[in-house]
């Protein structure tokens, strides 16, 4: 079983950071997919917009992804605390993100499969890069 999240960030406003955004996306290091395997996340799946970032994760056995993610920052790996200082390098919090949220979590609102609305929990904020 699994557990599905969507996050937003924008990238910086220059074409620059743009690009080195999706250079590094195009060859993700394998100690981050370790990382990020080791700590839950089964799927991670970025979008681009102009600078808007989305980010769909689905999570291990109803993992919390900011439990995750404070666990994958927290890596003694040198390559991945080196990745996410260059990742939060390209990125900044979306306007409407709660104090001290990074990525900000996206309210679920419509699925197709549910013919009631479901029920949402809105996350706390939550600080990733």
């Amino acid at each position: 079983m699994t557990s599905r999240s969507v996050l937003t960030i924008n990238l910086k406003d220059d074409p620059a950071a743009i690009e080195t955004y999706r250079r590094y996306h195009r060859d993700v290091w394998p100690e981050v997919l370790q990382s990020l395997e080791q700590v839950g996340v089964r799927q991670m799946d970025i979008h681009l917009l102009g600078r808007r970032l989305v980010m769909i994760l689905e999570m291990d056995h109803g993992l919390d992804y900011r439990v995750a993610f404070k666990a994958h920052h927290a890596s003694c790996n040198d390559r991945v605390i080196e990745w996410e200082r260059l990742m939060k390098s390209l990125q900044e919090p979306d306007a409407n993100a709660h104090e001290g949220e990074w990525w900000a979590f996206m309210e679920p609102v419509f699925h197709m499969d549910q013919q009631e609305p479901a029920n949402v929990r809105v996350a706390e904020p939550a600080r990733l890069s």
